[in-house]
Formats: structure tokens, C-alpha cells, sequence
């Protein structure tokens, strides 16, 4: 998508100065690792607010799910809500809320506030997720895939992040459940002044009434690549569940590590090795990271699976970081297969359908797995869980096989975006292919 001129029709321009479109890039980049960051920060804390509040586990999983509900509801009705009144203003509104989440975090008195300020976070995630994804690809330098896989990078590195720095102010710094909010609230407060100077890069177009009705869609020319993509990109975030809603549990529970540095850590094997194999794979092509990311993942789940039978919690972290060298791929890969056969006017609308089947598959499994440990114990729930995520990314893996050879002739081998030198084919053209 071309970046609009501040005098464009429906582009209002409240203000002389603008951002650089690469300054505004770096800037929700660094947003959206923020928003990670943010809701990975209380996993480590839940341990402590069950000891302060005198809560049964089952609570803990209740915020966690309270979290995603809200989430997910608003990328039913929002998700694509910066297609038609512009990114910056959805991206204000976001932020704006995150703020206010983060701020109730800080001062919780209660579970009831960590009900309210994880349904808070979610509807702040929820805003924010399709928006910047789709700004990071109208952005994004012209003829470069850099917006997928910085959107990738981002998600990664800051649920890494967000786990790793609770874990070790819970750990050893003061004000244990406040002063991590009271750091991302300075930095959302930075953040909110950023955005309001961003290049618009699309124009109001009267139908956001329309898009606020409930939806989940995915255009024709890329539904048979997103229905074969859809077991992979659940596998790969359902573990990411597992590994926030119980790491911390493992940790505890098969390896015997009770520092809640531990259930930070195993998240950052996971997700950070995920961050860091997105810009190492980065030259990767489509067909390559399709068929790679998989097979790491499987690999590495059932590694994993042999390290909790053998409470080996060295072979469980070098297991993690493997499933983490295949998350990255799986993820950014599908994403760059979707986003770059969509017409920019779709973008936020697909972003949105991968997400919503993303945080259903990161929140929904995680808590049942949740609930599955009160019945059948940690160590049965964490072998079915694992098999469950081996068998769909066996599903996606073969369905991709299957189909790759289309898939590469449509994204151009490598590119998000039409390629160098070449035109996208129309509509009509990718149906025919698909």
C-alpha cells in the first residue's frame, strides 16, 4: 500500500509534522513487542497473587481466559476497523486502553482487578493486532518482506521479553507485582505520542459501522492456502499457550525448580529462540520455511515430551529452543503467504482472521489443559497436549506438501509482496491457481 499525502481526502492532519514511514515502522514494531511484552508479564506473577489472595489455581485460569475472551471479541468486531477509519486512530485508541490496563495492574487489590485488567489488556491487543500487522506491510520498504517478519519478530521477542523481565523482578527486585507495570506505563505513555505523529496510511472510507458487525473472513484468492495453513498455525501457538499458562507449573512440577525465574526462562527458550529464527530464517523462501518450521517443531515437541518422562530439564530447555527454530518459520511463513496475496485494501481483514485463530489456539487449549491437570494430573495433560500439537502440525505439514507448488508460484518464491519486477496476478488468476 503507498503511503497516503497528508492532504489526502479523508486524512486529517492535525498536526505539521509526520514521522518518517521508516521511523513509524521501527516505532510499531516496537509497539507491538510492547503489547506482548505486556501480556506475557503476569505469568510469572500469578504464583505470588495466589499466595496474596488466597485464590485456588483454577482463578489463575479464569484471568487467563478472561484475557483472550476479551481479545478475541474485539477482533470479531474491530479487527478490521483500521481498514476503513485509518491506522493511527485505532492505533491511538489502543494504546490509550493498554495504558489503562497496565495502570490497574499496578495497582491491583484484588483478583477482581486482575479480571478487569486482563479483560482490559485484551481488548487493547485485540485493537491493536490487525492494525499495526497491516501498518508494518504498508510501511515496510518498498520490494522488502520486512513487515511480516518484523511483525513475527515482535511477537516473539516481546512475549520472550515480557516473560523473562517479570520473572526476574519478581524475583529480585522491589514492589514485585508493581513496578514492571509502572515501567510499561511509561513506555506506553512514550509509545501514544509516537503514534499520534505516524504517516496515515489509508483513507477513511465511510463503512465503519459496517465493519464493526462480527466477522471472520478471508478473501477467496487466499482461503485454500489459509485453510491449509490453519493446522499449523494453531499447533505452533496452542504450545505457545502451554508454555505461559503452565511453563511455570513444569517447572515446578517435573523439573523441581521453584523460582519463578524458571517458568520466565522456559517461555524465553521458546519464544525467544522463535524471535531470533525469524532473522535468521529470513532469506528463507516461502516452500523453505513451510517445510522446515514443521519438521523443527515436531522435533522438538517430541523431544520435550522425552524430557518431562525423564525430568532432564536440560534436554527440556535444548527441546524448547528447537520447537522455538520451527514456531518462527511456521508462523511467519504462512503469514507471508496470506498477507502477500492480499490486496491492501484486505490486509487488516486477513491479519485479523490469523490472529483470531491464533489466540483461540494460544488461550483456549492452555486452558483446558488448565482444568485437564485438576482431573488427570500435569504430566498425562502435557503427553496429550504434546501429541495433539505433533498430529495438526503432521496435518498442516502434508497439506502444505501438497499444495506447495501453488503456493510458490503465487507468492513469488520469497516476497510477502509482489516481487521485484514482476506484477501481482489479479484476482481471477490466483483463483484459477488455487
Amino acid at each position: 500500500m503507498q503511503n497516503l499525502p497528508d492532504d489526502a481526502p479523508g486524512v486529517e492532519n492535525p498536526v505539521r509534522y509526520r514521522m518518517s514511514n521508516s521511523s513509524a515502522f521501527w516505532l510499531l514494531a516496537v509497539a507491538l513487542a510492547l503489547l506482548l511484552f505486556a501480556s506475557a508479564a503476569p505469568s510469572p506473577m500469578y504464583p505470588v497473587y495466589q499466595q496474596m489472595w488466597h485464590y485456588s489455581p483454577l482463578v489463575s485460569t479464569a484471568v487467563y481466559a478472561a484475557n483472550a475472551i476479551a481479545l478475541l471479541v474485539t477482533l470479531l468486531f474491530a479487527g478490521s476497523l483500521s481498514d476503513h477509519v485509518g491506522r493511527r486512530p485505532v492505533l491511538i485508541a489502543a494504546v490509550l486502553v493498554e495504558l489503562a490496563g497496565t495502570l490497574a495492574f499496578a495497582e491491583a487489590q484484588s483478583v477482581t482487578w486482575l479480571f478487569v485488567a486482563r479483560i482490559v489488556q485484551g481488548i487493547a491487543t485485540g485493537l491493536a493486532t490487525g492494525a499495526i500487522s497491516a501498518a508494518l506491510i504498508d510501511l515496510q520498504p518498498a520490494e522488502s518482506r520486512l513487515g511480516a517478519l518484523m511483525g513475527n519478530v515482535a511477537a516473539g521477542g516481546g512475549l520472550a521479553l515480557g516473560a523473562i523481565s517479570s520473572g526476574l523482578l519478581v524475583a529480585y527486585a522491589p514492589a514485585p507485582t508493581r513496578l514492571v507495570y509502572w515501567l510499561l506505563a511509561a513506555a506506553f505513555t512514550i509509545i501514544v505520542i509516537g503514534v499520534l505523529v505516524i504517516p496515515e496510511t489509508v483513507a477513511a472510507d465511510g463503512r465503519a459501522m459496517a465493519s464493526l458487525r462480527p466477522k471472520v473472513s478471508v478473501p477467496q484468492p487466499v482461503r485454500a492456502a489459509f485453510i491449509t495453513l490453519v493446522p499449523s498455525i494453531i499447533a505452533s501457538w496452542a504450545l505457545g499457550g502451554l508454555y505461559l499458562a503452565l511453563g511455570g507449573a513444569l517447572m515446578r512440577v517435573q523439573f523441581h525448580l521453584t523460582s519463578p525465574l524458571a517458568g520466565g526462562l522456559v517461555v524465553v527458550a521458546l519464544q525467544g529462540t522463535s524471535a531470533v529464527t525469524a532473522l535468521l530464517a529470513r532469506d528463507w523462501t516461502i516452500d523453505q520455511a513451510l517445510r522446515r518450521g514443521p519438521i523443527l517443531l515436531i522435533t522438538g515437541v517430541s523431544v520435550a515430551l522425552l524430557a518431562a518422562a525423564t525430568h532432564s530439564v536440560w534436554l527440556f530447555f535444548a527441546a524448547s529452543m528447537i520447537a522455538g527454530f520451527g514456531f518462527g518459520p511456521s508462523f511467519s511463513g504462512a503469514l507471508r503467504l496470506l498477507t502477500g496475496q492480499t490486496p491492501a485494501e484486505n490486509r487488516a481483514e486477513v491479519v485479523t482472521a490469523v490472529y483470531v485463530v491464533s489466540y483461540l489456539a494460544l488461550s483456549i487449549p492452555a486452558v483446558l489443559a488448565g482444568l485437564s491437570v485438576n482431573q488427570f494430573g500435569l504430566a498425562t495433560t502435557t503427553y496429550l497436549y504434546g501429541a495433539v500439537v505433533i498430529v495438526l502440525e503432521t496435518i498442516a505439514m502434508l497439506g502444505s506438501t501438497r499444495h506447495r507448488s501453488a503456493h510458490t508460484a503465487l507468492a513469488g518464491a520469497i516476497c510477502p509482496a509482489p516481487c521485484p519486477g514482476t506484477v501481482a496476478p489479479s484476482p481471477r488468476v490466483l483463483a484459477a491457481h488455487l
